[in-house]
This record gives C-alpha cells, structure tokens and sequence, in this order.
C-alpha cells in the first residue's frame, strides 16, 4: 500500500487538511506585501538640490522683495528642455542675470555646475517619505535603490539553498515556524533600521525568510494532501499571493510612510509563528527518514480529526513499516545536491525546472518591479498587475486538472515570451497598447509561477523534494537578480531587454516540453521510483507507437 493510499485510508481531504491549507494559506496573503514591497517604500520623487540665498544679496535691486521660490530656482540650478529643474546639478555660482529681463545669457549650457552639495529637495506629492528620500539615494547613489531589491532576492536566494536543504534533513515544521519568526523579526527591525546598511542586512534576512515560507508551505500542503485535489490547493495558494498584491496596494494607499507601511506587513508573522506550532510535521518525510513512530502517531491525529479514529488505530508502527515496505527498504538517511543529477531522468528533471524557473522570474521581475517607467498611477497600474493574475490562473487551473502540467507550463512559457517580444514592434506613444501586451505577459507568468511550483513539488520523490525545490528557488533567485542588469543593456540598444525578457521564456517553454507528465500521477517516495516511472511510460509510448503502426494501410500492399 502506498503511502497515498494510506491517507485515503485516514480521511483524504478531510476535516484536517481543510484547516491545514487554510492556516498555511493565510501567511501567503502577506507574501506579496514583502516580496513587491519596493514599489512603493522605495519610490521616485521629484528632486532637485538644496539651494541657500539670500535675496538681499541680489545685484538687481529692482528686484528685492518680487523673488518668488521659482525664480530662486531658476538663478540656481539649471533647467533641463522640459523646464524642469535638473535633479542633479546646481550652478557654481547664483546667476542672478537670468532674471533680469534686460540682460541676455548668450549660452546657458557653458555657466559652471557642480554636484548637489547640501542635499536635495524632494517633491512630496503622495508619500511622506520613502527610503528613497531618507537616505538621498538619488544622482550619484540612485543604484543603492535597485541593490536593496537586489539584495534582498539574494537573500531569497540563499534561503533557498540553506532552508531547502535542512527541511529534507530536519523536517519541513520546524523550518517553517522558524522562518514565521525570522519574517517577523527582521521585517519589524526594517521598519526601525537607522540607517540604508542596516536596512539592506534585515531586507536581506526577511528573504531568506520568505524562501523557507514558501518552500516548506507548498511542501508541506502537498504532502498532507491526495493527488486529485494537489492542484486546486496548489491554485488556491497562487490566488492568495495575488490578492496579497491588492492588500499591498490598499495598505500603501493608506499609509503614506514606508516605515510604518513595513512595520504593518511585518507584525501579522508574529502571530502565524504562535499558531504554527499546531502544524503536524509530513507523515511522508517521516517514514522516509525512519521516524516510524512519529509518522504513525501524526497519521492518528489526522484520522481523529478527520472522524475516522477506527481507521487511524490500525496504524502502528509494524503496520506502516509494512504497508511501505518497499519506499522505506529503497529510501536512505542523507541526501545531497548530487543526488537530483545522479540518474538520468533525475538529472533531465533537473536541468529543465531550473531553466524554467530561471526563465520566469527573470521575465516577471523585469515587468512587476518596473510599475512607475508605465506613466499611469502606480496603485493602478499594481491593481491591473494583480488583477491579471485572476483570470490566468483560473485558465491554467483547468489546463493543469484536465490537459496536463507539461502543456500548461510550455504554453504559458511562450505566449509571455511572444506577448513581451511584440512590445518590441509597438511604438512608444501607444502606451495603452504596449501596456496591454506588457500585463498579458505578466499575467502568463503567473500562470508559469502557478504550474511550476506545483509540478516542481510532483516531480521531485520525497526524499529530495526539499532539495530540489531548493535548487530550483535558487535558479529563480538567479533570475530575478540578473532581470536588473538587463534593463542596463538599452543604453547599447533600446530593444535588446526586451529581446532577452521575451526570448528566455520562450526557449524555457520549449524545454518544459522534456519534463514527464504528471497528472493524476502519485506522488514519487524515491529516486528509483522515478526512474521507474519514466521507464514505464516511455515502454507505454512504444507500445502506442508500435500499435498505431500496425494498424495503419500498407501503402505498398494497397497499390498492389
């Protein structure tokens, strides 16, 4: 008996994991919040430098006491063709001659300018502040902005690779209630950092704390629950995220500070961390790492839950040994990276989910972490960004249920590569129209984002899931920190970024097409397994081809 078999036997999708995916639900609606944090406490505003004059010092005596604030400005830092005031430079020297309308200036451009000296003045038109405006991360300092975002998706990166491998070494609970509380912590102290270094450190620590969040919650959902409704629970958590994108956008809307909009997205992990401790660690990894005890106990509590207490008395430890017989006699204790490129279809697996995780976050944080180069209001234009999601995870959903995991996932690939390469041809006055392409992308990698963490989880066996969702976190990091670098290739060719965000996903997509199907496939315990089942289905599609071919006229025997 299998252990999906097993949890038919104590409920299915009952009474306990109900409240499970609800509870690991929850922490999913605040993700979002953190993870496009930036658009809205590190946003641009109108600046220029900080000037000091004294009008009475003015050669034009005619004109004490008619100097308005723009006329201050336009005698001390220079105007750009918009006339506008430049945002990094000021002139050496007050050029008081500019007001006089007597006086002509023969060449504006040659008067001396020097950088800001004394600071810059910021236009507060919506937010108070920003940390953009605290800690003048304008001119000179602007790229500190991009690497606080970079920073912290390398946090997610390292998280990746720390919590992937120590939930298949001590449990994905344990992880998990211990990544609620980083989240909770680091995120507080960022909303308290007194300085930009400060700030990065904690940014960098809250993700290494979302990975584990995601990681060890999608991990443990998919092991608490049967093979028929993965899917529709993997979905739900993806409609979560979204709508934590909505929650971002009406907390932001109501608190203009970025410090007290990261203090607010920050405190509700303090209370998942109190509730977490109910979690039961997964039956699955139990067995597979020996802990025939705990598991039988954990599956005596989900069968109490669930109102089949008869059913869950059956299960001992001599019962689950023997109904598992064959995974526990195949499994071993310690399993390592090397272990996803050992075998041949493993090392296939991997190779294909990395570039495909790659892939999409690379293109989806080239879009999503871009909203104010849109030039809508950027609470609408994250309103449009969010709302996309519903109606492309809900297509995805039904091609995942009824088509296939494989056809999603490469479907979805290359429709956003083409949507986002056709912005390529659109020229830049027709905003709405690139816009509208630039949201069909965005929402097709949701849709990827929402296949590939469920397919992810499905073809990876048990005792390396973790692993392998580290793995393939790690590539997806990757992704989203080098998406930065190509938006800097446009000085060399306007179109080259796009070109790239478009092209990657689209070579992914072809590449999906070499994963195994999954659907309504249990779940796999071990590497042999695996192994086993690509055998078995690619003697079933010899077979099928033999069969077709017998079956089909004999051109030759027909003309005779």
């Amino acid at each position: 008996m299998s252990f999906a078999e097993l949890l038919d036997h104590v409920g299915g999708m009952g009474r306990f994991q109900i409240i499970y995916v609800i509870l690991l639900a929850l922490p999913v609606f605040m993700m979002a919040s953190h993870n496009l944090l930036q658009n809205f406490t590190a946003v641009d505003s109108e600046h220029h430098c900080h000037v000091h004059i004294n009008i009475n010092d003015t050669p034009y005596t005619n004109l004490s006491g008619m100097i308005g604030a723009k006329d201050l400005l336009r005698v001390s830092i220079p105007f750009d063709n918009n006339q506008q005031p430049e945002k990094c430079h000021r002139f050496v020297t007050t050029q008081w001659q500019l007001l006089d309308p007597n006086v002509t200036v023969t060449n504006i451009t040659k008067l001396e300018t020097e950088p800001c000296a004394d600071g810059w003045v910021y236009e507060k038109d919506f937010f108070t502040s920003s940390i953009v405006t605290e800690w003048d991360l304008v001119c000179d300092s602007r790229q500190l902005k991009q690497m606080a975002q970079s920073l912290y998706m390398a946090g997610i990166l390292v998280g990746g690779i720390i919590f992937g491998g120590l939930s298949d070494r001590f449990g994905r609970r344990s992880l998990l209630i211990w990544c609620y509380l980083q989240m909770a912590v680091t995120g507080t102290c960022s909303a308290f950092s007194p300085s930009f270094t400060a700030y990065c450190i904690f940014r960098f620590l809250t993700g290494m704390a979302f990975s584990g969040i995601v990681m060890n919650g999608v991990c443990l959902s998919v092991e608490w629950t049967p093979t028929h409704t993965r899917a529709i629970v993997g979905t739900m958590y993806g409609y979560c995220y979204t709508t934590g994108q909505f929650i971002l956008v009406g907390v932001a809307y109501v608190i203009s500070s970025w410090r007290w909009l990261q203090l607010v997205v920050s405190l509700p992990y303090f209370i998942f961390f109190i509730y977490s401790w109910w979690f039961a660690e997964s039956a699955r990894w139990l067995v597979m790492t020996g802990r025939h005890d705990h598991a039988a106990q954990q599956l005596k509590r989900v069968a109490r839950i669930n109102g089949k207490k008869e059913e869950g008395d059956k299960f001992n430890t001599e019962a689950l040994i023997s109904n598992m017989q064959k995974e526990i006699a195949s499994s071993k204790s310690s399993y390592t990276f090397i272990d996803l490129v050992r075998t041949p279809v493993m090392r296939r697996i991997s190779c294909c989910l990395c570039f495909v995780w790659f892939s999409t976050s690379f293109a989806y944080y080239g879009l999503a972490m871009d909203l104010q180069n849109f030039g809508v209001n950027i609470f609408l234009i994250q309103l449009v960004f969010g709302a996309v999601d519903f109606p492309a995870k809900f297509i995805s959903v039904l091609t995942i249920s009824f088509i296939g995991r494989r056809f999603t996932q490469a479907c979805v690939l290359i429709l956003a590569g083409l949507s986002i390469i056709a912005n390529i041809f659109v020229p830049q006055d027709l905003k709405t129209v690139r816009t509208v392409l630039a949201v069909f992308g965005k929402g097709c990698l949701a849709a990827s984002f929402n296949c590939v963490y469920l397919y992810t989880s499905e073809l990876y066996p048990t005792v390396v899931r973790q692993t392998g969702m580290g793995l393939t976190n790690t590539m997806a990091r990757l992704g989203s920190m080098t998406a930065p670098l190509a938006k800097m290739l446009e000085d060399y060719m306007p179109s080259l970024p796009l070109i790239i965000y478009g092209g990657a996903p689209i070579i992914s997509g072809i590449t999906a097409a070499f994963l195994p199907e999954t659907l309504n496939v249990p779940l796999p315990e071990t590497i042999e397994e695996v192994e086993r089942q690509s055998k078995h289905l690619r003697d079933e599609e010899q077979q099928m081809k033999i069969l077709l071919k017998s079956t089909m006229p004999d051109p030759a025997k027909e003309a005779s």
